[in-house]
């Protein structure tokens, strides 16, 4: 069955728009259609409502969405306030995208782990370009620390921009001489702004989602002239990932950003993190938002929900040792 599902879902992203594909007189696709288009696909991915609570909230400045497990947290996760929490950011490459859009993501999370989440409705270009969107993630994380929250209970996930946005926050926050969190969890993350890896190339037509063209698009918006060869923008080629948390890096075989994950997990190696790379064959751009309609979305999430529930667990007995 897996097989036909991925074909069905290979097919339905490679759609043309309804108005029929752009000519080149027309150029690329403006910030509002991208905005309406993304939009309009993640509105149709399944949600787990019967099994998570919503609330708008703020954090660090900016509006967020709490989101919440009905009942109470999983099987080997602590009760009570210090059961711990993720600061999720959703993907959109950095353009487009909101904690509504990766309610999906989130919401399996956290119905998967009997965790709460806060995904944080970051600052978007062109309108705000880089370093706006790492700024609201430093901001959002040291709110839940000044609020009391200890950082061996707060695990940081995201997809895409957002996943990446999880990595950096890591550096921002290590530079600001601020603890690190629990652990990183990164579906498809974006970690490249020079666009060097190989998968750029080899994986071109393969994925279903991207075109060079199209990354390069949203890609200028966010760089606003920056220099892409500078850590916090690609950590995959750049960056010093000593004392990193643990982390797990999952990906899709078919994305020409494959190599983003790939080369940022031999550089977390290198520097003695304890990452896993966690690659599935065949399968597009943050396939784990296919969760329901597709078996290797569900066990993605099922591993993914493990590794956190382990973490939190693992930063609980070192406080409650230190206590």
């Amino acid at each position: 069955m897996s097989r036909e599902q991925r074909i069905r879902i290979d097919g339905m992203l490679r759609r043309p728009e309804p108005d029929g594909p752009r000519t080149v007189e027309e150029g690329p696709r403006t910030v509002e259609e991208i905005r309406a288009g993304f939009r309009e696909l993640m509105a149709g991915m399944i949600v787990p409502h019967g099994r998570i609570r919503t609330a708008s909230t703020t954090l660090g400045g900016r509006p967020a969405l709490r989101v919440e497990p009905k009942s109470g947290p999983a099987e080997g996760v602590e009760s009570g306030s210090g059961a711990g929490t993720i600061l999720y950011f959703h993907g959109g490459g950095w353009v487009f995208g909101s904690p509504g859009t990766a309610l999906s993501l989130t919401g399996n999370l956290v119905a998967r782990t009997g965790l709460g989440a806060y995904s944080v409705d970051y600052r978007l270009a062109p309108e705000h370009p880089f370093p706006a969107a790492i700024e609201d993630s430093l901001s959002a994380y040291r709110d839940l620390l000044d609020s009391g929250e200890d950082a061996s209970a707060v695990v940081l996930a995201g997809d895409s921009a957002g996943g990446g946005l999880a990595v950096t926050l890591c550096l921002a926050a290590r530079d600001a001489g601020l603890p690190m969190p629990a652990a990183v969890l990164a579906f498809s993350p974006g970690l490249d702004a020079t666009r060097t890896g190989e998968s750029m190339r080899t994986k071109e037509g393969v994925d279903p989602i991207f075109t060079r063209a199209a990354l390069e698009h949203t890609g200028a918006m966010y760089l606003a002239g920056a220099d892409p060869r500078q850590p916090l923008l690609s950590p995959a080629v750049h960056a010093d990932l000593t004392g990193f948390p643990p982390m797990l890096i999952q990906v899709g075989a078919n994305e020409m950003l494959l190599d983003d994950s790939t080369r940022l997990a031999a550089r977390a190696r290198a520097a003695g993190v304890d990452v896993i790379l966690d690659v599935t064959a065949d399968v597009p751009h943050v396939f784990q938002a296919f969760a329901g309609v597709l078996d290797e979305a569900d066990e993605a999430l099922d591993r993914a929900a493990l590794f956190l529930r382990q973490r939190i667990r693992s930063g609980g007995a070192a406080r409650a040792s230190a206590a």
